[in-house]
């Protein structure tokens, strides 16, 4: 997407088409006194998911007439980011966009609302679970007892795996050191790899150093920029640990408790908007920064389908030990199964 196509994304009439008729009609004249929040993102300032959130807090606003004004930060700009939860609940500011797998080994539930490893290919999928087979009021259910309010995903496709090694089938990663967070790193570490959860900006100097054979840390597009084609020989797709992935909008239960109903609706409709630009994004970028790993060295190797088909087959176990007999956690992974063999994914 071009810098000229992203400006126009929050003009455009498509993406209003997509609002509910209620909101639509926000009138300009409850710009006076409105509701003023901060968000705080997960990402650095001036990258590209960044500049969506920066669209969302726009959106958000377009679409309540200014009565609901929403003032985005990096990630780290409050607070450091592994506060962010804590700030939120506490009042700090009233809104973050995380990643749930953060949060997972404290709410189990939360592997399965930020991605599930082997699990859905296609990010069309994962979102339809939350919004056509519960996944939603499940992941609501997950945030209430901390005093938050879950409003909706980001859900974008598959983060590629980094390998200094030759990974050319799943059993190739047995014996392995990797890096994987969430979810990711209960299920990787079944299939007999030694994970180490680093931080994402440690990722680099982990492979350059040789403490990690291989890792996950963002999508195609973010990893070229952050060089790690210097440090890894290989790019292993699809990447089976974050098939497909979603970030949330969090907001202080208080808060949100505060807002009218056009506001609430505002921002579901904002996200949702742009849950889908993102990812077509993503999906445009990807293509183009495969094509510069490759320039720059690096082999691409295709995993066989057959054996990531019969690999997810496997992971169903590792799913239920990470649910640790949460009952949330429980129904969510069974819900995903349920799907995932509708789909014949099972």
């Amino acid at each position: 997407m071009t810098n000229s196509s992203r400006r126009s994304f929050l003009r455009g009439a498509g993406v209003a088409a997509l609002a509910a008729p209620a909101v639509v009609a926000a009138s300009s004249v409850r710009a006076q006194g409105a509701t003023k929040w901060r968000m705080q993102a997960l990402w650095g300032g001036g990258t590209t998911p960044m500049l969506y959130e920066e669209r969302f807090c726009e959106r958000v606003k377009q679409l309540t007439g200014g009565s609901l004004e929403i003032t985005p930060f990096a990630g780290g700009q409050i607070v450091p980011s592994a506060q962010a939860f804590d700030a939120v609940r506490g009042g700090a500011f009233q809104l973050m966009k995380t990643f749930d797998g953060y949060t997972a080994g404290k709410i189990p539930a939360h592997g399965f609302t930020s991605t599930v490893p082997f699990g859905f290919p296609e990010a069309d999928q994962y979102e339809a679970w939350f919004y056509e087979r519960g996944g939603l009021e499940l992941a609501r259910k997950s945030y209430a007892p901390a005093g938050l309010t879950y409003i909706a995903p980001t859900v974008y496709g598959e983060e590629p795996i980094h390998s200094k090694v030759e990974i050319r089938k799943i059993a190739d990663m047995n014996g392995l050191k990797g890096r994987f967070v969430g979810l990711a790193s209960a299920v990787m570490a079944d299939f007999g790899v030694t994970v180490s959860p680093l931080p994402t900006s440690e990722v680099y100097s982990a492979l350059d150093k040789g403490l990690i054979d291989f890792a996950d840390r963002g999508d195609i597009k973010a990893n070229y920029e952050e060089g790690l084609h210097e440090v890894s020989k290989y790019l292993i797709l699809p990447g089976v640990h974050q098939p497909s992935t979603a970030t949330s909008y969090v907001a202080n239960t208080a808060a949100y408790g505060q807002l009218d109903d056009q506001q609430r609706g505002a921002l579901e409709v904002a996200a949702r908007e742009v849950s889908g630009a993102l990812r077509q994004d993503i999906l445009v970028a990807n293509a183009e920064y495969t094509a510069k790993f490759e320039e720059a060295g690096v082999e691409v190797i295709m995993l066989d389908p057959a054996d990531v088909a019969e690999a997810r087959g496997k992971a169903v176990a590792a799913w239920e030990k990470a649910t640790n007999g949460d009952a949330l956690a429980m129904e969510m992974m069974d819900t995903q199964r349920v799907l995932m063999k509708d789909l014949r994914l099972l």
